[in-house]
């Protein structure tokens, strides 16, 4: 789960012209906090913990304007930017190297 969210960490530099250092982008990037709260939540979901993940999703949508269902499947270095209002269902599936757009 940290090798994950360490690639999501590095997307964030690689995609986006207005990360501009580390402390800002931990601080100031909804997407980054919602895919960090999703991936604790889906190691979670997998684990078969019932609840909690779904708290922890729910947490997430308060704080970032983003849901992501414990139960959807993100790969590696997935980069959310302008996140408001997105909404990520328990069936979906996204592969290695994506970026969301609003």
């Amino acid at each position: 789960m940290l090798k994950a969210i360490k690639k999501d960490f590095r997307a964030i530099f690689e995609r986006d012209p207005a990360a501009v250092n580390s402390i800002e982008v931990l601080l100031t990037t909804p997407g980054l906090h919602a895919i960090i709260l999703h991936r604790t939540a889906h190691w979670l979901w997998e684990k078969g913990v019932p609840l909690l993940p779904r708290v922890i999703s729910h947490i997430g949508r308060f704080l970032t304007g983003i849901e992501i269902h414990p139960g959807a499947a993100i790969g590696d270095s997935f980069f959310i930017d302008h996140g408001m209002g997105v909404v990520i269902g328990e069936t979906t599936i996204i592969g290695n190297n994506v970026t969301l757009f609003q």
